[in-house]
């Protein structure tokens, strides 16, 4: 074992425990099994994705503590608890998969960005205009992905699900994206920061919990966020325009630690790989319409039925925004990335994503 992550396992093994306080779990175990004698079963205990969305409130937390017994007569059961409500920072989670301290667990991509930037690759911004481009761009790129996650760090991935799209909100009348040049914009990630960069606005990381009392406070002038998470925080009644373009979107990999999988009943891994195909379907179609219904519901369409009617003005991507979407990305985003990621960045995007989307890497300087 690595000696940096020998040094964290203390560390990550008291994370370990406040997330079986969240489940008031006594022992932290993960899967257990029944005692002699007693009727053939098993329960998971799994961390899953983001609390409160409908990702995660619609599809994985049914499945898991519904469909999951359903499915099976019964005989495997499983409780689940959101990783953001558990006590577990989201940048560990790869590692407490590894370890083996959380057997069973969600993790998003974007958590990877200062550790492990390659496997960021398939959501940089400007990447996917739309939903149908970013699954082909995750076709290209998931069995490099996959492997790595095997190889590198024992951690087999089951699933991945995805968020809807991140677009921008702002305070003053937005027509093209050309228009956000001197305006501060929040952003989340550096990827992000590269392409308001580009356009020549001014980046500012914030968090989620912070985008309302930045832009209130006159600290930014513009978010990039959700549709329908942006119109949960109420940028509606704080913003008047919002862009259509997706900056980015969001994904997340559900992944269990290699002893975990293989110790499990061979019956109920054949459930799961048959089973979380189907969950990951519904939520890549629970994000799609979300992305349309945020839109809908800032706007104050009559078919708003999941968030609060706003009078936004939607502001559609035009081909002028497509030019340039597309100049950043080859221009800005994609050497940027490589130049903070280094070889095995351009090296992986190359034999990926590159050839899918027609756009190579120069080797990083």
């Amino acid at each position: 074992m690595h000696p940096n992550l020998t040094a964290l396992i203390p560390r990550l093994r008291r994370r370990a425990a406040l997330l079986c306080a969240a489940w008031a779990a006594c022992g932290c175990v993960y899967a257990t099994q029944p005692s002699a004698g007693a009727a053939a079963g098993y329960k998971l205990r799994v961390v899953g994705g983001l609390a409160g969305v409908n990702q995660y409130t619609r599809q994985e937390e049914p499945f898991w503590s519904k469909e999951l017994s359903r499915l099976s007569g019964g005989k495997f059961q499983a409780e689940i608890v959101p990783f953001d409500r558990a006590g577990v920072p989201g940048n560990e989670m790869l590692r407490l998969l590894q370890l083996g301290v959380v057997p069973f667990g969600t993790t998003l991509m974007s958590s990877f960005t200062s550790q492990y930037p390659e496997y960021t690759a398939p959501d940089l911004a400007g990447l996917n205009p739309d939903i149908a481009t970013l699954k082909t761009t995750l076709t290209a790129f998931r069995p490099y992905l996959e492997k790595a996650l095997r190889d590198q760090h024992g951690v087999e991935a089951l699933a991945i699900y995805v968020y809807p799209a991140q677009v921008v909100f702002c305070k003053k009348p937005l027509r093209t994206l050309s228009d956000l040049s001197g305006r501060r914009i929040r952003v989340s990630s550096s990827t992000q920061a590269d392409f308001v960069g580009a356009l020549g606005g001014t980046p500012v990381l914030t968090s989620f919990s912070q985008i309302v009392p930045s832009l209130t406070g006159s600290n930014t002038e513009c978010a990039i966020t959700g549709t329908m998470s942006g119109n949960m925080l109420g940028l509606p009644t704080i913003t008047s325009h919002v862009h259509t373009l997706p900056v980015t979107w969001g994904l997340a990999i559900f992944g269990a630690n290699q002893s975990a999988w293989a110790g499990l009943p061979p019956d109920l891994r054949e459930l799961l790989r048959r089973e979380l195909p189907r969950l990951e379907a519904a939520i890549w179609a629970e994000s799609e319409r979300e992305t349309a219904e945020g839109l809908a519901c800032n706007r104050g369409a009559p078919t708003c039925s999941g968030g609060t009617k706003g009078s936004m003005v939607v502001v559609p991507a035009s081909a002028q925004d497509e030019r340039s979407r597309q100049e950043i990305l080859a221009s800005t985003v994609l050497p940027r990335w490589v130049q903070r990621c280094g070889a095995r960045c351009a090296q992986a995007w190359n034999q990926t994503i590159g050839p899918a989307r027609g756009l190579m890497a120069a080797p990083a300087k």
